[in-house]
């Protein structure tokens, strides 16, 4: 078990602590270090997991509303970053299944109607449903206002057309809540949401996506997809806030996530130096380790410091664009470095399909594009900062 002293951290409170200890134990016993599937296995296993986490009680604590089979009525932040990064050290399959859970309802938590709530989010909770979040398109990803699938108006309802990609829970997801251009205003300010359930009309699955670190992945196609009104997902032309505060709650707990993956590939780290024989020593005595796996450990911790303020922020109240920014860039980019390595340490090795450190190396890699590329984190930062200096100077 990865070092758990920073549980004592102020940001942390007595149930947190608890909650990162129980899960870690039934982690130990429940979540199985494997080598990364393909295809249909891995469709398998991640609908798998999803019901396990579910059918343990972990799911709820990305869903909203104890009513609706969430475990308080608003999203723990920091409750969400400490089972991130846990399952992300034992599999990031496992962490991949927990956070669609939470990223996929996310926009029924915070503006869904009674009976929008009501009919999906006891069924997310409970593993029995499969979420999906449908933003990015070919041509619009980091740019949200290129968007060009489109919906309009129809009678009592919405008629959908154009595509979706890089969709995860795509092909496997039991719904979309899917983001499209109505016209209300130009670029972001025109989109609204909408929950496309599958097998819906007009809903084609056009193409899955295979990447370097295996998930459900899929590029969606709408086609005269009608959509009633009461599957609109907050008002008219709102879309584009909908998503943000979404990925609010979400960005900060991609960070935990690299983390996880972080710690685990220092513990894997510290173990082979310090077992591995060479030249009558172990790697360990070598200085050139030991200032390698300082720079570790200290990477990992700026990175934490980071990501657990941002949440606990969060949790009071606060606006954590800035914060939330700073923790996911920060955090997944000190993650790419420390399990590099990691790699290095472990020589050939390392570069063995399938060993662990072998498979956080492919799991950091998409953490520092999904959700907000870094190069996207930096210019939020650098806008937030602006913004202040452009407040204090106004008479």
């Amino acid at each position: 078990m990865a070092d758990t002293k920073y549980l004592d951290w102020p940001f942390l409170e007595p149930h947190h602590r608890a909650l990162a200890l129980e899960l870690e134990r039934w982690a130990r016993d429940n979540i199985h270090d494997a080598p990364h599937a393909r295809g249909q296995e891995t469709d398998d296993a991640c609908i798998g997991l999803v019901r396990k986490l579910g059918t343990a009680n972990w799911i709820r604590y990305a869903v909203g509303g104890k009513e609706w089979g969430g475990s308080a009525e608003t999203i723990d932040t920091r409750g969400i970053c400490l089972i991130r990064e846990t399952l992300a050290r034992h599999s990031g399959l496992a962490d991949f299944a927990f956070a669609m859970q939470g990223l996929g309802s996310g926009a029924i938590t915070l503006h869904g109607t009674e009976e929008q709530k009501r009919n999906y989010l006891p069924r997310v909770a409970s593993g029995q449903a499969l979420a999906a979040f449908a933003l990015s398109e070919p041509a619009a990803g980091s740019d949200v206002g290129a968007m060009k699938c489109a919906a309009h108006r129809d009678g009592d309802g919405y008629v959908l057309n154009g595509e979706k990609t890089w969709i995860s829970n795509g092909g496997i997801a039991d719904f979309y809540v899917v983001f499209a251009r109505t016209g209300e205003a130009p670029g972001a300010r025109g989109i609204t949401a909408f929950i496309v359930d599958a097998g819906t009309p007009g809903l084609e699955i056009a193409e899955r996506i295979e990447v370097i670190a295996p998930h459900p992945l899929a590029r969606l196609r709408f086609t005269h997809c009608r959509i009633p009104e009461t599957r609109r997902v907050g008002e008219a032309g709102q879309g584009f806030k909908v998503a943000m505060r979404t990925l609010d709650i979400f960005r900060t707990s991609v960070a935990a996530a690299a983390l996880g993956f972080a710690r685990r590939a220092l513990d894997e780290a510290l173990q082979h130096a310090a077992t591995r024989r060479m030249f009558n020593h172990t790697l360990a005595d070598f200085q050139l380790t030991q200032a390698k796996l300082a720079d570790m450990a200290a990477a990992i911790d700026a990175a934490a410091l980071l990501v657990y303020r941002a949440a606990w922020l969060r949790d009071q109240g606060a606006n954590v664009t800035k914060e939330a920014a700073m923790a996911k860039m920060v955090a997944t980019e000190s993650a790419q470095q420390v399990i590099d390595a990691a790699v290095q340490i472990f020589g050939g090795l390392g570069v063995v399909s399938d060993a662990p450190v072998e498979r956080l190396y492919r799991d950091i890699r998409a953490l520092r594009i999904y959700e907000g590329a870094t190069e996207v984190q930096k210019l939020i930062i650098a806008r937030e900062l602006l913004k202040d200096v452009a407040a204090t100077a106004k008479p």
